[in-house]
Formats: C-alpha cells, structure tokens, sequence
C-alpha cells in the first residue's frame, strides 16, 4: 500500500514539475524574467517574476509573485498540468492578502489584495483583473507582458474610477444618431449593452445585406476607441479584395461630434506583420493574412492566392507571438461571421483576449453556437425590404443539362486540377472516364462551359424575359 501512494505522490509532483517548467517558460516568452528568491533582482527588466515567495504565516507560499517596476503586483497559483482551475482563484486571492511587511512595502493593491490574479496549470491560465468593477477570472491564452500590465496600472492611476474598459463602457455617452437608420442604432447600443453587462465574451449582429453592417462596425469601433478605453481593433473581412472597401468605409467616415474623419483621428492600417500592429489603432485584414503574421511571415499588401484563399483541412494550431500578444487587440470583429471557414481558424480568434463581434446576414446554427447565442440585434432581409432599405427580388432560373443531369469528361482528357488548399493548378491526364452527379457540379467539378452558356443566357434575355420593355439595367 505505502508502494502505491509513494508512486501516486511521485507523478502528482513531476506533474507539478512540468506544469511548472511550462510556465517558467510561458512567462519568459512573454518578457518576464523568472527568479528565484535567492537570487532576488527587481531592475533586470520591467517584469520580475519570483518563485516561491513566502507569504505571511497561515498564507503560505505564493509559487510566483510578479513585479512591474519593482512594485509586487500579481500571484500566479500553479497547477499541474491538466487540473481544472475553476475553484482556485480563491487561493490566488489569499496569498494577494498575505503579503509579508517587506512585500507589501513595493506593492500596489487594490482594496488590500494585489490587483492582478493569476492561475495556471502550463496549458492554461487564468486571469483576474481587480481593477475591472466585477473582477472575475476569464481564460487567456498566454500572460500578459509587463509593459501591458503598467500600461493598466497607468490607466488605473489615471482614472481610479474608471480604470479599465469593462468600467468604461458602463459610462458611454449617448448615441449621436444622425445619419444611423434605427436597425444600426439598435445594433450599437446591443453592442455596448453586451459589453457592459459582461456576460458574455462575444456578440453577434445579424443584419440584412445592403443594410449598412460596417458603417455600424465603424461607429462602434469609433466610440469604443473615443469614450470606451479600447486601444485596438482587429476588422476581419472574409476577402482581402473587401478589406480595401473596409478601409475606405473608414477613411470616409465623418465623426459625428465634431466632423473630421475617422482616419485623421485614428491610425487605420492594412496588416503587412505582427510588428506594425504597435502603429494602428484599426487593423484589417483576413484571417489567414493573421494566421501568417502570428507565425512571423510578412504579408504583402496584395492579392496572394497563396494565403488569403487557404483552407486548411483541419482546425490550425496557434502559437505566442511576442510581437502580436493576445492582449495586442481588445475588440475582433468579425465580417460575414457565417462562413464555415472561421471553424477551422477558431484558434486564430481565440487567440486573442479580446470581444469579439460577428456581424452577418444569415447566421446558422454553427455561427448562434459560436457567438455563445448572445444576438445582440437583429435585421432580416424582410424588414428590409419593409423599411425600403432593400428591394425584394424574384428569381430566374437558368437550368442546363448538366445542371440537371451532370456529365461525364472522357478519359484521355487532359484537365486542370486544382489544389483546395494552396489553389494551385496543375494538369493531369484523365485515366478513366469522369462521372460527376449534378450536386457535383461546382463543388468537385467545374465546366467552364456550362458557366458561359448561363452567362449567356442571361445576357441574350436580360431585357426580353427578366426585364422585358426595360432599355438598361435597374439600379438602385
């Protein structure tokens, strides 16, 4: 019997061992220097961290103490590996309390408790921001970096009262409304509602097309930034081709309080690197060109099949980036936040410590999933129409044969084939006959063909049959 329990101890401590190896290690990628006690030196760069320090008796020990500008500002609590951590946060908070007088001399508390708990377990941690008005813990990828901590302690100082955005955002001033419709008023006061309450960590706006869905992404950005604390924003469009119609949507937004531009008062940039993000206070790109970044490539500010039309086939795997850290964004919006592609790169937006925003048109049910069912504001195609911000439509059907019946591509042919996940073509020779179902069509295979005679078609009847006695195209 004592055998067994000496074995059990034995792997519960090198389970502890690594967990603690992995952090040490976390915390130095993030730009800690980790000590221990004995070789105690607060000025070797803006973040110490010291392991095993002896708190006051009945306190225990603090397995890590964290310093920003030799002031104690924090405790990590490890766990081994694979603990869960809901239910430690308590013990984090007694050592914050259990300060020893020589501690407590380089301190900074908050209401007697050090303001930045911590829990982790070499897989995951946990934060707790005491400066937050309901401090609780939320999940994060990595630790935060010491200059983002005294950026915090700044603010704080600053403004005691309002210290962080979750504070801040509870005293946003009115909505100017002019120039909104009352769908985009709705969707930003949904918006700083959600972010306010702060329930969830995630907010969806469902709104028609053509009914104006980065406008309200622009104005909220705007007052997030101007009066919410936000210093960053990440807009993900789902093509790099939109992101430059994104960034003029920006350029030519007139702030409604005293009428300048969007872009003289704020830095709004198209992502090239993880370096630049420090410059920007909007930065736009898709989410594969973020993907590229946080593995340190450079992404050009053009068009690159290569990267801005890959899929990968399974969900992508995200690792730290000091120069684009989870806290480099506190607000991720995400447009046309229905594509099914965002669940292969989930790990890219959970990646950062920041709110994110879906904006669509038509949710699925994956999509309420994600966004944790929190749909904060709602505008159908419908009341659209209704509102006479869209037109409804009818619908002209161009049938072929083979969109009825599919086809077959005889052996012998020579045939492009094109990679799902690079797009690259290549060409091969077709070894046996090729059947293809009609459901096929334009999934596994694609006739050029057949799309020029639709295209055709539909120009040979577009004033007879679609819009007979019409001379040219209706716009809008």
């Amino acid at each position: 019997m004592p055998d067994r329990f000496s074995s059990v101890d034995d792997v519960q401590l090198a389970a502890e061992q690594r967990a603690r190896a992995l952090i040490d290690r976390q915390l130095a990628d993030a730009g800690w220097s980790v000590q221990d006690r004995k070789d105690l030196n607060l000025f070797a760069g803006p973040g110490v961290t010291v392991r095993e320090t002896i708190m006051k008796p009945g306190h225990g020990r603090a397995d890590y103490l964290l310093y920003v500008d030799q002031r104690a500002v924090g405790v990590i609590e490890a766990k081994p590996e694979g603990t869960p951590l809901s239910g430690v946060e308590w013990q984090s908070a007694m050592y914050a309390e259990g300060l020893p007088a020589e501690v407590r001399l380089k301190a900074l508390t908050v209401e007697g408790r050090l303001p930045f708990v911590f829990e982790a377990s070499g897989s995951e941690t946990h934060l707790t921001n005491g400066f937050d008005p309901e401090p609780r813990a939320r999940r994060v990828f990595a630790f935060p970096r010491p200059e983002t901590l005294a950026r915090v302690l700044r603010d704080a100082e600053a403004d005691p009262d309002s210290p962080t955005w979750r504070a801040k955002v509870n005293r946003m001033p009115a909505l100017i409304t002019t120039g909104l419709r009352p769908a985009q008023i709705e969707a930003v006061t949904g918006i700083e509602r959600s972010l306010a309450e702060q329930r969830f960590d995630r907010s969806l706006v469902q709104m028609a097309t053509g009914a104006g869905k980065t406008f309200t992404a622009v104005t909220s950005s705007y007052r997030l930034l101007k009066h919410g604390g936000f210093r960053r924003v990440l807009f993900l469009v789902d093509r790099n081709n939109l992101g430059d119609q994104t960034l003029r949507e920006f350029q030519n937004y007139a702030t409604p309080d005293d009428g300048r531009r969007f872009t003289e008062l704020y830095n709004v940039d198209k992502l090239t690197g993880a370096g630049m993000v420090g410059s920007s206070h909007v930065v736009i790109s898709t989410i594969q060109r973020v993907y590229a970044a946080l593995r340190g490539q450079q992404v050009a500010d053009v068009d690159d099949p290569g990267v801005d039309d890959c899929t990968p086939d399974a969900p992508v795997e995200v690792v730290y980036n000091a120069q684009m850290p989870p806290e480099a964004f506190d607000l991720v919006i995400v447009d046309e936040a229905h594509r099914s592609i965002y669940g292969v790169w989930r790990g890219v937006l959970e990646y950062f410590d920041a709110h994110i925003v879906g904006l669509t048109a038509t949710p699925v049910k994956q999509t309420f999933g994600f966004f944790q069912q929190n749909l904060v504001s709602e505008y159908t195609y419908a009341q659209s129409v209704a509102d006479n911000v869209n037109v409804d439509f009818d619908v002209y059907r161009i049938q072929t044969q083979i969109t009825d019946q599919g086809s077959t591509v005889d052996a012998g042919t020579i045939v492009p084939v094109r990679d799902r996940r690079t797009r690259r073509e290549r060409y091969e020779t077709l070894d046996d006959d090729l059947s293809y179902t009609a459901t096929q069509l334009d999934r596994a295979v694609t006739s050029r063909s057949q799309i020029r005679l639709v295209l055709e078609t539909f120009r040979d009847r577009l004033f007879t049959e679609i819009f007979p006695g019409v001379r040219r195209c209706p716009r809008r």
